[in-house]
């Protein structure tokens, strides 16, 4: 007796198709998963069969062999558990023979319940375009999946309730797509509540309305933490492909909540500083996505950033670059999407009042320098705004006056953003911070006040290459701010101003 229906994998971002083949042949009682398994699908034959038992559902008393095709693809977790248990049925007689366009994933519990597995948003991607119209997946995972158009989504909840629908008995309802406008959204601090500090809103202000890489270094208790964790707040919410993308990387990695659909906020990250290489750009036998991916259209924050591993540090220099990290094990490999806006925080020395204005620093020259070269030239030059936080005044701590609130500061960062998109419609471009060749030199044209400000700057200071780049960079952001078809003077005067920190701290010593 043999019975096949479809279901979905996953490697990477990737789904992929596989085809669940049961066998009930004479001979020993045995249990055999063949195709190319790990460890969790082998499991499934030990789950299914105590499944099958506890619902009352006799079990086949001799050789059951499943095949998972193609053999030559590894198979892995638990999302096959739901299609064997179906097949096994099928191949007994018990089911009627399943629709080639239908598709199941879930993990099964020993008492028949079907828990909610990972990746289901890039397999139903997927099954779409290998032509599968009706998806079954665990009911946690119906939010996402539904998010797919073109698609049926069935939420099961339990085994036998995949049985009864497939019987004609009680079908079960499709699930109906979460409205886009409704979907979960992520509540941040207000930057109302910050005292002081006018200098640091307008650099975040900045490097929002262009997805600008900002570090910032001051005392402890500054504010560094406080101003990068309510930054998501006047990031634009994230556009549905962008939604895709986030939701996607977060499904493979198992972060998304039960019954979540797209993710609309812009993520925020941000990892302790003893996280490993594996942990902050991915890893794993099979590749998995890292916090540099889970932070994919949204924010990275490093807080005390020198004292993260340097080694662990320099494996961001490519992915801030290039927008993508590939993870390359025996496995497999995998490419993840990176695009992020990194933001950093750190003292200026290991006691934390070095060039404080009362405080007195007890850390030595040669103790500064080692602390501070723990950041590399090359990953400074990557940071688009340096930006030091003065102590806050008492009287900002004690006045009742608030500051600028969130929406208000959202609302600008968002015209601009609308500028950008208009300019760079069709080019796969979204903000300034991914402008590069020819596209660069044409938009980021200077005046010619503005053309010799920036010479001087960049002989005097010594700037790289990449470094006059993202100078222009944000010149073009902060006219866009100012609403100015043009880049002046005080534009690139601004811009300069934020890679001036550098030479401060470390260039100088």
């Amino acid at each position: 007796m043999f019975a096949k229906l479809n279901s979905m994998g996953v490697l990477a971002l990737n789904g992929f198709a596989v085809q669940v083949e049961a066998d009930i042949s004479g001979g020993l009682p045995q249990f055999s998963i063949v195709g190319l398994p790990d460890s969790a699908v082998k499991e499934s034959a030990d789950r299914v069969r105590t499944a099958m038992k506890n619902l009352g559902y006799s079990y086949p008393v001799s050789r059951v062999t499943v095949n998972l095709a193609p053999a030559d693809t590894r198979k892995t977790g638990p999302v096959y558990d739901l299609p064997i248990f179906l097949a096994l049925l099928a191949a007994e007689g018990k089911l009627p023979a399943v629709e080639p366009d239908c598709a199941f994933v879930g993990e099964l519990s020993l008492d028949g319940t079907v828990r909610g597995v990972a990746g289901v948003l890039p397999m139903a991607l997927a099954a779409r375009k290998y032509g599968i119209r009706r998806f079954f997946v665990p009911a946690d995972n119906a939010a996402e999946a539904a998010v797919v158009d073109g698609l049926e989504v069935y939420p099961v909840r339990g085994a036998a309730d995949a049985v009864a629908h497939l019987t004609g008995e009680a079908p079960i309802a499709p699930a109906s797509p979460l409205p886009y406008e409704d979907s979960q959204r992520t509540a941040v601090p207000d930057f109302s509540d910050v005292r002081g500090q006018l200098e640091a809103r307008r650099a975040l202000e900045v490097a929002a309305s262009g997805r600008h890489n900002i570090l910032f270094v001051g005392s402890a208790g500054s504010g560094q933490s406080m101003l990068a964790r309510r930054l998501p707040g006047i990031l634009p919410p994230l556009t549905k492909e962008e939604a895709l993308e986030t939701t996607s990387v977060y499904s493979v990695a198992g972060k998304l909540p039960a019954g979540c659909g797209l993710i609309r906020t812009p993520p925020l990250r941000a990892p302790h500083h003893t996280v490993s290489s594996a942990g902050l750009v991915g890893g794993g036998t099979m590749p998995r996505p890292g916090e540099v991916s889970l932070a994919h259209n949204g924010v990275l924050f490093l807080d005390e950033l020198p004292e993260f591993r340097r080694d662990v540090l320099e494996l961001l220099r490519q992915p801030l670059e290039d927008g993508t990290v590939t993870v390359s094990r025996a496995a497999g490999s995998g490419t993840f999407p990176c695009r992020v806006m990194f933001v950093a925080a750190m003292n200026p020395c290991p006691c934390g009042n070095f060039g404080h204005p009362t405080k007195a620093c007890t850390c030595t020259p040669p103790v500064i320098d080692r602390y501070l070269h723990k950041i590399s030239g090359p990953l400074l030059d990557r940071i688009d705004l340096h930006v030091e936080l003065r102590p806050v005044e008492y009287d900002d701590l004690a006045s009742d006056e608030k500051g600028e609130a969130t929406a208000d500061i959202a609302l600008r960062v968002l015209r601009a953003r609308e500028v950008q998109a208009k300019r760079y419609a069709g080019t796969g471009i979204t903000c300034n911070s991914q402008l590069a060749g020819d596209l660069l030199r044409e938009t980021c044209r200077l005046e010619p006040d503005a053309q010799k400000l920036l010479r001087r700057a960049f002989e005097r200071m010594g700037l790289s290459a990449r470094a006059h780049d993202r100078v222009l960079k944000v010149s073009r952001t902060i006219a866009d701010l100012d609403g100015s078809d043009s880049i002046c003077a005080e534009h690139v005067s601004e811009a300069v101003q934020y890679r001036s920190l550098d030479r401060k701290y470390w260039y100088s010593r």
